[in-house]
């Protein structure tokens, strides 16, 4: 950390930029005295409109946030954990140094004519271009069509006024932070719609050597959500999911503090779905991600995801 200022690298979006801000806030209340300033950066993922798994997945949110971080430009880059791959290690150099509070983890639909989802018509156009959403709807929705459709959440909602599509389904949390909870319709409960592995955590990394910006940092870490984040980041790396898998799931802490994982894996058109879970007990959050991992494993999530091209 530079001794006068903490640097924040983040990408450019309205959102991230949000999210950026409520770190800030969160450290003025940590550290009345410490002084921070924000370093924008433009991804390959923001720029590019297409198929993700053209630009190598995730990963295109969050390198250009690393190379920043790594060559010394900035000293802590705040993520999105359900962006972050998890198929493969933190760039080396860098750690987790916190996971914030946990925001909602459920997904929205937005109808500017204010049907549930169960009320929309056969034909009624959904943008998404997650992989996740679409075989779920497959399953649950048949007779609803999924159009393309990337952007920031402000972008998906111009697009939706446009006429390029009939409804969205966006992530509560990330209208929260954007203040636009006023478009939502209907908030669908994860029975419904499974979560993204890592939905509603925010993750502050830094080089694992800048021990004084960890030590800034670090307090502003919540453990239930390290606990859930943990598990849920081990299951999909044992998994080897890659960005074309709709893979969904959710680590969930109980008042008592007990720990349970459920995890899914889909095929494309929502035919197939596997399901998992598991409650930790003794076991520490990474060991029960590994177990509900390979609880899927052996009902043959392997060959299904190997079978997606990507």
């Amino acid at each position: 950390m530079s001794e006068a200022v903490l640097r924040i690298v983040s990408r450019s979006s309205p959102m991230a930029l949000a999210q950026v801000e409520r770190v800030r806030a969160e450290l003025a209340v940590l550290h009345p005295g410490l002084r921070t300033e924000v370093v924008p950066v433009t991804t390959s993922g923001d720029r590019w409109m297409g198929d993700l798994a053209k630009l190598g997945g995730k990963g295109a949110f969050t390198k250009e946030v690393d190379a920043a971080l790594l060559a010394g430009e900035a000293d802590l880059a705040v993520h999105c954990v359900k962006d972050v791959p998890a198929d493969r290690p933190l760039p080396a150099g860098t750690v987790f140094a916190a996971f914030l509070k946990r925001d909602d983890i459920r997904d929205a639909l937005i109808h500017p004519g204010g049907r549930t989802l169960d009320e929309l018509p056969a034909g009624t156009r959904i943008g998404t271009s997650s992989v996740r959403r679409i075989a779920q709807l497959a399953a649950s929705h048949p007779h609803l069509e999924c159009v393309p459709m990337r952007g920031n959440a402000n972008r998906r909602l111009e697009k939706l006024v446009a006429g390029e599509a009939d409804a969205l389904l966006l992530a509560v949390s990330g209208l929260e932070r954007i203040a636009r909870t006023d478009v939502i319709t209907e908030t669908l409960s994860v029975e419904t719609m499974c979560p993204p592995i890592g939905a509603g955590v925010l993750a502050l990394q830094c080089r694992e050597d800048d021990t004084a910006t960890i030590d800034a940092v670090s307090g502003l870490g919540d453990p239930t959500a390290w606990k859930e984040a943990t598990a849920e980041r081990m299951f999909l790396h044992v998994l080897q999911g890659h960005c074309n898998s709709p893979i969904a799931g959710y680590a969930h802490t109980e008042r008592g503090g007990e720990l349970s994982l459920r995890a899914k894996v889909f095929t494309p058109d929502g035919k197939t779905v596997l399901n998992a879970h598991e409650w930790a007990g003794p076991l520490d959050p990474a060991t029960l991600g590994t177990s509900v991992a390979v609880a899927l494993l052996r009902q043959g999530a392997r060959d299904l995801i190997d079978g997606i091209a990507h």
